[in-house]
Formats: structure tokens, sequence, C-alpha cells
């Protein structure tokens, strides 16, 4: 999605808070140049001696008038600005996680920061777009207004606007670059941050606090001079929009006392023209507005090239019957696999081993589709990947990984979590299959301890993650290395569960031990971008270079 149909949609997602914004400016500007005449009139009536009270009515009943818009701008403009900036976040927020792994380099910090600030941005296009285009209503208005009371009048005011055009354009060229360019280092910033954060211990452990906070904040000078160039775009826009207008209003009052003398226009009309000329000339509306709306095509840009992150596609079909047969056929990806081919039959366990960098964690992810190949395809149960359902592919595989992110209110909530929420009774089971449920119970509320209040160690986060895959129906399991911070006792006692209780189903094991290869049926060697071999462990272990994948110690 470009930026600016990204603007055009999020104006229109203001709903009826956007009409009531319009609405409200229209009153507001109507009665700006309204306002004028009927002064205009109150006073050519005193002067004249008349009753002024039905006079003073019009302009009684528009200061009225002008108190109600006023307030509807505010709540209008608040509310469209909220819904739209929702909008705008739902729609960044589903296209990440969409995108899952694949989502690109962008960091973290800096998708939050799009997400946030870049969308609070965007989510002012209502307002901006209203308020700039009904702004441009005001000065019609008035010159409308002056050609009414003396053409001559409105003829001198029309031979100055050239200039004011010519200065607003340059302030729109300057106040767009520099709105993105501050935006960009603003993302800088934030990019780093993460990293910070993600890497705080580290941070501490090495006693370099005060090299990253210089890291993190090297980029403010520049936030802080593209800042001043904004404010310095806006303030010489002000100042040379306040000589030229002033100016053209003295030429505009200086017509008008000619006509005035001449007894073409009357002293109200006089005060008239002072004001519809200020009106004409007074920048300040269309100025905010095209900052709102230099900052709201900024923000859309922002999240635009957040949108850019490729989603993968899916097909319709269900998952046939079969007993999980998983297949890789010519797969080449990320420029470490190169041609792999492997069948892991169904419901047998196969354990990849391997070198580090040899491609074992890409493998798994390629297996449930958490990546696509470059080259090649994966099938399951003769079906390739991508032409199933989301649901369908979800539902068949689930997935354990060495640092699993619990995500839920409480631990029950972490361990039922998926496509669709596990059971109590299948909570319980799948905690204890993965030899979870002795240490939640004996957290302060046991399954009902909510996530941040319940410490655990790297073996306990482990044996959650694996219970969260063994909660849920499915005919295949992919363990990325999702058992290597367990004891060897603890991984013995998961290694019978998974052999027992889901033996059924197809098990794919990213193993790094000569223990976990052991137990498998099968270990499938990855050396060089393809397997090198296929088979028992105790029949591969005869081979030196495999037993070099283990360490030297062979464990």
């Amino acid at each position: 999605m470009k930026r600016d149909s990204l603007v055009l949609r999020a104006a229109r997602r203001g709903g009826g808070w956007a009409a009531v914004l319009a609405l409200a400016r229209l009153a507001d500007v109507a009665v700006s140049v309204l306002f004028p005449l009927a002064l205009a009139h109150a006073i050519d009536t005193v002067l004249a001696g008349r009753d002024v009270l039905p006079a003073l009515l019009p302009c009684a009943a528009l200061f009225a008038l002008s108190a109600a818009a006023g307030a509807l701008l505010e709540l209008g403009a608040g509310s469209a600005a909220a819904r739209a900036t929702a909008w705008v976040r739902h729609l960044l927020v589903g296209r990440l996680l969409a995108a899952g792994p694949a989502r690109g380099a962008l960091p973290a910090g800096e998708a939050a920061s799009r997400i946030t600030a870049g969308a609070a941005d965007a989510g002012t296009a209502p307002v901006a777009a209203i308020q700039s285009g009904i702004a441009l209503l005001q000065p019609v208005g008035a010159m409308v207004a002056l050609i009414v009371i003396d053409w001559r009048v409105a003829l001198g005011l029309a031979l100055g606007l050239p200039v004011i055009a010519v200065l607003l354009r340059a302030f729109v060229r300057d106040v767009s670059g520099s709105v993105r360019r501050y935006m960009t280092v603003q993302g800088t910033i934030a990019a780093r941050l993460g990293e910070a954060l993600g890497g705080a211990r580290t941070i501490a452990a090495a006693g370099t606090s005060a090299r990253e906070a210089d890291r993190v904040l090297t980029a403010l000078p520049e936030l802080r001079d593209h800042g001043h160039a904004l404010w310095r775009a806006q303030g010489g826009m002000g100042g040379r929009g306040l000589v030229v207008g002033l100016l053209l209003q003295v030429c505009a009052l200086a017509v008008a006392g000619f006509q005035l003398a001449a007894g073409r226009i009357t002293p109200g009309e006089l005060v008239a023209v002072a004001q519809y000329a200020g009106l004409v000339v007074g920048l300040g509306p269309i100025v905010s507005g095209l900052l709102r709306l230099a900052r709201a095509r900024a923000g859309a840009g922002w999240a635009a090239e957040l949108l850019a992150a490729p989603v993968p596609e899916h097909g319709t079909r269900d998952a046939p019957p079969g007993p999980g047969r998983l297949e890789f056929r010519g797969v080449r990806s990320g420029g470490v696999l190169d041609g792999l081919d492997l069948v892991v039959p169904g419901g047998r366990s196969v354990a990849v081993v391997g070198r580090s960098g040899a491609g074992k964690s890409l493998l798994a992810a390629l297996a449930g589709r958490l990546a696509d190949p470059d080259a090649g395809e994966v099938l399951l149960d003769g079906v390739p990947l991508p032409e199933l359902s989301r649901p369908a592919l979800r539902r068949e595989v689930g997935y354990a990984f060495d640092r699993p992110a619990l995500f839920g209110a409480t631990v029950r909530d972490a361990i039922g979590f998926g496509p669709e929420p596990a059971t109590p009774a299948r909570v319980l089971a799948a905690a204890s299959a993965a030899r979870a449920d002795d240490f939640v119970r004996r957290l302060p509320a046991g399954y009902a301890t909510p996530v941040t209040d319940a410490p655990m160690s790297g073996g306990e986060l482990q044996r959650l993650g694996l219970a969260r895959a063994f909660a849920h129906p499915g005919r295949l399991l992919v363990l990325d290395d999702a058992t290597s911070s367990l004891d060897t006792a603890t991984e013995l006692q998961v290694a019978q569960a998974l052999a027992g209780e889901f033996g059924d189903r197809t098990r794919l094991i990213i193993a790094h031990r000569a223990g976990t290869a052991a137990r498998a049926d099968l270990v499938a060697w990855l050396d060089g971008g393809r397997i090198r071999a296929l088979g028992r462990h105790a029949d591969l272990w005869a081979d030196p270079g495999y037993r070099d994948v283990f360490g030297a110690d062979g464990r």
C-alpha cells in the first residue's frame, strides 16, 4: 500500500466523527466569513441612529454558533484521530504478525516506534485532510465578500496572493523533508534502544552501560538538527507571511479608505474590509493544516514501509488423511541449504544433527512454513505446504523452541495458547508429559499464576514450551533444540513421553546431544547444505566425522 493511499484510507476511517469535524469546521468558516458583514451592518445601523438591537441579533447568533462549532471541533478532531490511529495500528500489527519471522530485517524497536508514533501521526489524516481542505475556503469566502463590498479592494488584495502561494509552496517542501528525516532518526534511536534492552544483562555484565547509552543516544544531535529545521521552516513561514500579510492589509485598507472617501462604501464596510483582508492573508489555519498533513503523510510513509513486508499466501486445502509424512524436495534456502532432499516417515522421530551453522534451525522453520524455501518444496502427506490453508497448517504442525515465549495471562493460558485454546484436562496432561506439572503446582497460584509472577529457569521455561506443543492435536511436532536446557534425567522422561503418548505423531527433532540423537528412530546428518547420511545413530557412530558433530567428548 502506498503512502497517499494509506492517508486516504485512514482519513475515511474517521467515520462519523470526521463528518462532525467537517461540519463543525465548515460552520466555523461560515461564521468567520459572515460575522464581518453582520458587524458592518450593526456599525452602520448605529451611525445611522436606528435601533441597533435587531442588527446585533445576527452577531449574537453567529457568536453562539462559533462557540458550538469550537466545541464540536475539539470533540470531532480527537475522536476521528483516535479511530483512524486505532485502525492504522491494527493494520500494522496484523501485517507484522502475519509476516511472522519473515518480516525482514526491520529491528523490533523501530517496528514498535512505527506502530506507536508513526501510526499516531498517520491517524491525524482525518483532521489534517479536513483542516487543510476547508481552511482554503476561508480566504476564498473572504475574497468573495470583498468583491461584494467593492471589487477594487478585492483586486488590490488579489495582486499579492501569488507571493503567498510561493511562500506556501516553499513551506510544504521544507516541512515535508524535515518531518520525514526527523521520523527516520526517531526510528533509528528506537531500534538501538530495543537492542540495548534486549541485551540488558549482557551490557550489565560487561560493564558497558555508559558506552551503550552513548550508542543509543548518538543520533540525538541529528534529531535536534532536524527538529530545529522544522521549527525554522515554520517560524520563517510565519515571519515572512506576517510581513507580506501586513503589507497586503495596508494596501487593502488604503484602497478601501479612498472608496470610503468617494462614498462607495460605508464605515461599517471599511471595518469589514479590515477583517476580510486579515482572513485572506492570514496563513495560520492553512499553515497548521499543512503541517498536520505533512506529519500524517510522513507517518503514513513510515507505516507503508512496514506494510510492504511480504506476507506468506496460504491455500485453501485442508490437510489430507495421513500419518504425517514430511518431505523436503530439492530445497534451497538462505544460501545454506543447497538442494536438500529428506523424507521423515509418518509417525517416526528423526533427529537432525550437524555442525553449528549447518542450517538445522532453518530446516525446522521450513518444516512448518515459518519460512519458505528459495527453491524446492516441502510437503506434508503429499500436499505442498503453501497449498494448505493457514488454519489447517497451524492445526497440524506444532513447535517447541529453545527459548519459548509465553503468551497469556496465566500459566494455564500459556500452555493452552494455540489455534484453539486447549481444554483444562489437555493442559494438565500436556504439562505432565513435559514434566512441568510438579514445578507449576509449586507456583504461588499453581496454574492460575500470572506469567509475569512466575520466575522460571531456562529448563522450566523449555518444559512449558514443550507442554504447549503437546497440548494441541496435530500430526507433526517440530522440536527446535527444545530440550537443550533440560537435565539428562528430565530429557529422558520427555523423550519417553514423545515415544509413548505422542508416538503417533511425526517428530522432527533438532539435536545437539548424542543422547537425543540416539533416542530417535532415525538421524539425518546435515552437512554442506544437504543430508550427508540418514540412518540409525548407532550405525552412524562408526563414522569419525559424525562423532565430531557432537564435540570431542561425543556428548
